[in-house]
């Protein structure tokens, strides 16, 4: 078989592509979708449903600019399947809030300057929401001092480790700390 007979994928051209109907609940709407099962959810969203906010950086898993909020966690959606995802809460950058009524963790963002060129700053933001839910739950890092205690002490150490999967290649990093920081106390960045 010639390279004019197969198409970008490998498959021969005139071969049929499997599609999965799948229903994604997205920012608290039911959405219905036909995709290719090896569709991720990053692609899913970006795709299929126009919600662009959720960003493609490395398509691998290591700079978590694709981070959305899965059942309240945290989630590179370039590493997961859209089909593995009916039944699930699925919550993106869009989703948090818009500007005229932002996250706390959005408006947090804004006032503490915690972005630069902006590209990452969604997975940023999602992943700093479900990470504070983690430090509410207890959930230890590898920077907790003391793993058994009731209360986990937010500190600039402890949010480095818990945010270490996003990168910012703008290095707005102490912002992005000081705006963590300012959420989880109540406040402003």
């Amino acid at each position: 078989m010639s390279d004019s007979d197969t198409g970008a994928a490998g498959r021969s051209r005139g071969e049929t592509v499997q599609v999965s109907a799948i229903e994604l609940s997205v920012n608290g709407q039911v959405r219905r979708l036909e995709v290719d099962p090896r569709t991720t959810l990053l692609d899913a969203l970006r795709e299929h449903l126009r919600l662009s906010g959720t960003k493609k950086g490395c398509d691998h898993g290591q700079c978590g600019a694709c981070t959305v909020l899965i059942n309240g966690r945290r989630v590179n959606s370039c590493l997961t399947l859209a089909v593995m995802h009916e039944g699930d809460e699925i919550v993106t950058i869009e989703g948090l809030g818009d500007p005229e009524a932002m996250h706390p963790m959005q408006r947090a963002f804004v006032e503490s300057d915690g972005f630069q060129c902006g590209y990452c700053t969604p997975g940023q933001i999602c992943s700093a929401v479900g990470m504070l839910a983690e430090v509410e739950a207890g959930w230890p890092s590898h920077a907790t001092a003391d793993v058994s205690a009731s209360h986990i002490a937010l500190t600039d150490k402890e949010i480095r480790e818990r945010m270490s999967g996003n990168i910012c290649r703008c290095a707005a990093y102490p912002n992005i700390v000081a705006a963590i920081r300012g959420t989880a106390e109540g406040g402003s960045g």
